[in-house]
């Protein structure tokens, strides 16, 4: 879901050009499929494409992005796990501290995908306007 969610961000800022967006997963039970139906229709609700399907994080991933953004503690531990690279690693809530969260729910647990979609959406927000200021990238079409 966030990486949707981000993608189509990047892209209505007009910055797909400059920012690479992918996902990965710390566990290998999802390898391969599509995002869960709870997703899908959520996305779907609000005009946002699927995405991509499932694949796990790769130690190369440590070194091949400037961002690691994980969901919750348990998937901060296994990615610290891998080791250390050049990524910044972080939770996405870390970035919307007036949440009052430090982490994602996950709606496959509490079946509450609206609420998993507001936090990530306004997280991912300000995500993207903290990559824009750091890297001097113009946003064409506010968000």
């Amino acid at each position: 879901m966030a990486e949707a969610i981000f993608c189509a961000m990047v892209k209505k800022a007009g910055l797909e050009d400059q920012i690479e967006v992918d996902s990965a997963g710390t566990g290998d039970w999802h390898i391969g499929n599509r995002p869960h139906e709870g997703t899908l229709r959520i996305l779907q609700l609000n005009g946002i494409p699927e995405g991509s399907r499932a694949r796990q994080i790769k130690i190369s991933d440590l070194n091949s992005f400037d961002y690691l953004i994980v969901m919750d503690n348990q998937n901060l531990k296994n990615v610290q796990k891998l080791g250390q690279g050049r990524a910044h690693l972080v939770r996405l809530l870390d970035y919307a501290p007036d949440l009052g969260l430090a982490e994602v729910p996950d709606p496959y647990f509490t079946g509450d995908f609206e609420e998993t979609f507001r936090l990530i959406g306004t997280s991912c927000e300000l995500l993207l306007e903290e990559i824009s200021r750091t890297h001097h990238l113009k946003i064409s079409n506010p968000l």
